[in-house]
Order: C-alpha cells, then sequence, then structure tokens
C-alpha cells in the first residue's frame, strides 16, 4: 500500500507537468485539446485513490459498523462517472467537428529565433508525455492485483493505454500537415471513444460492487476465486455435512457469512465454530470479517444456487 501511495503522488507530479506541457503547445488542434482533456481527467483516479486510502483505515464506529472500506468503492464510482460524462461529452464534439468539416489551422512559431512549425512541438509534445504514464501503469498493476484494489486498477489500465492517445493525438496532427483535414478530427474521435469506454467499464464495476454482487478479481475478468476456496474449508471440517458462503467486496477486504448445517447428531461446540472461522480468516488476508451460523438447511433464499 505504501509503494502504491508513492506511485500514485509520483503520477499527480506527472500529470501536473504533462497539463502544462500539453496546454502550451496545443494550438487550435481538436485532438490535442481532447489529449489535453484527457490528461486532466487523468487526476481523478490517483485522487480518489488517495482519498480512499486514507478513510479506509479508519476503525469501524457506531453509526458504521462495517468500517469505512466502501470508501474505495465510492471513489471508484466518482472516477467513473466523471469519465463517462466527459467521454461523452467529447465523443459529441469531436463528431461534430468531423461532420461540420472543421480545419484547424497550425502555425508557425519562433523557437530560439528560428521559425518553427508548431505541429513539431505538438508531436515532441505527445511523445515525451506518453512515456511516463506508459510505466507508471505497469507499475501499478501489479500492486492493484495484490491490494485487490479496482480503483487503481482503473488507474494503472488508463495509464498503460496513454500511448495509443499520444500515438492517434501525433497521427491527427501529422495529417493536417499533410493536408489531411479531416485527420485531426479523427484523432479527436478516436480519443475520445477511448475515454467512453473507459467510463462505461468503471461504471458497470462500480455499481456492481456497490450493490453487493458476487466478489470478482481486482479486474472484474472473473469470480473471486476465495468464495469457493472458503466454501471448500468449510465443507471439510468432519463436524459439517453442508455448508455455503456469501460474501461482500467491501473493497480492499471481503465480508463474509457462512452456513454451516452440521452432520446428524452434532451440535458443534463455541470452540469448533471458533476454529472454523480462524481457518477461514486465515486464507487470505482480504477475508477480513467471517461470521458463521449453524442453521438446519441451507437458507435457499441467503445462497441461492
Amino acid at each position: 500500500m505504501a509503494r502504491a501511495v508513492r506511485l500514485e503522488r509520483v503520477t499527480l507530479g506527472v500529470l501536473a507537468v504533462t497539463v502544462a506541457v500539453v496546454a502550451l503547445v496545443a494550438g487550435q488542434s481538436q485532438a490535442m485539446k481532447v489529449a489535453w482533456i484527457e490528461d486532466s481527467l487523468s487526476f481523478l483516479p490517483p485522487l480518489a485513490f488517495l482519498v480512499a486510502v486514507r478513510i479506509a483505515g479508519r476503525r469501524p464506529t457506531p453509526r458504521h459498523p462495517y468500517g469505512y472500506h466502501r470508501s474505495v468503492g465510492v471513489g471508484h464510482l466518482v472516477a467513473a462517472v466523471a469519465l463517462l460524462a466527459m467521454g461523452t461529452f467529447l465523443v459529441v464534439d469531436s463528431g461534430s467537428g468531423l461532420l461540420t468539416g472543421e480545419r484547424p489551422p497550425i502555425g508557425v512559431t519562433s523557437l530560439f529565433g528560428t521559425p518553427v512549425w508548431s505541429g513539431w512541438l505538438m508531436v515532441a509534445a505527445m511523445t515525451l508525455t506518453s512515456i511516463p504514464p506508459v510505466i507508471l501503469g505497469r507499475m501499478k498493476m501489479t500492486l492493484a492485483e495484490e491490494l485487490h484494489d479496482k480503483v487503481l486498477y482503473a488507474d494503472a489500465d488508463m495509464n498503460k493505454a496513454d500511448w495509443m492517445t499520444g500515438l492517434a493525438t501525433v497521427a491527427g496532427v501529422l495529417g493536417i500537415g499533410m493536408g489531411l483535414w479531416w485527420a485531426d478530427a479523427v484523432a479527436a474521435l478516436v480519443v475520445s471513444t477511448s475515454i467512453l469506454k473507459d467510463g462505461v467499464t468503471n461504471l458497470r464495476g462500480a455499481v456492481a460492487d456497490l450493490v453487493d454482487s458476487r466478489p470478482t478479481t481486482y479486474d472484474d475478468a472473473a469470480p473471486h476465486p476465495l468464495v469457493g476456496q472458503l466454501e471448500t474449508v468449510l465443507r471439510q471440517l468432519p463436524w459439517v455435512h453442508q455448508a455455503d458462503v456469501r460474501v461482500r467486496d467491501e473493497g480492499h477486504v471481503f465480508h463474509v457469512e457462512g452456513f454451516v448445517v452440521p452432520a446428524a447428531g452434532i451440535t458443534p461446540t463455541l470452540e469448533q465454530l471458533a476454529a472454523a472461522r480462524k481457518r477461514c480468516a486465515d486464507l487470505d488476508w482480504k477475508i477480513e470479517d467471517v461470521v458463521l451460523a449453524p442453521v438446519a438447511a441451507l437458507p435457499e433464499d441467503q445462497v441461492p444456487r
């Protein structure tokens, strides 16, 4: 977690420089404008992560008996909604520019007394500023898996895809230089679509977690394997006839409710229940809270098959 916090702070510093550089050379290019907006939006995931981490560490209170781990999901939702809204706006804006045939001018600027086509400055700026996010994204991806942090994963995924933004923007600027007036608008539309896709994907995952859907892996690619492992641990106990669990993803950690049907003629003792609970909790650090309930039959309405 400490490494992840450091990486996100470095990311904020890199983004501040990137936004300033892109703003200086953007000119009238639609693609450069969209790239600058995307870089500005990239502040949201690291900020959401840093705020969520700070809040999630608070101890439970009478008003919040489950603690504050849900702050991770709230941060994920805030970032996703912002990406979705801005992505939709930029797709409409870029598409309208393409349909109306806007021809953004790229002039000449003086660099140390030498006239230089502004497009070369744009190409250099986008190429150089696209490198750090890709490196940071790959570093954060590993930590996102270890921490089971979907906000960090969303940020890492956006960082890894930044090279696409840089490449599309460079192509658009060079297209204008070659006389292809539509290249700038097409590049802007490609980048805008990427932002919209990020927003849709993250919004789907954030809402699913907040409405207590089945826990998934950090990238939402599959059901989380800990659910099956918990059921296996409980079913292997010698005094258990049947067992099922339902698991709630609280952000970084899981809340587990286990329902166990004792074998015929056996009434589990407090010591047996405590030992079973400990075995479940010892499976993984993410299993923070385990509640076991001995029942006569598995409640179908609470653990649907």
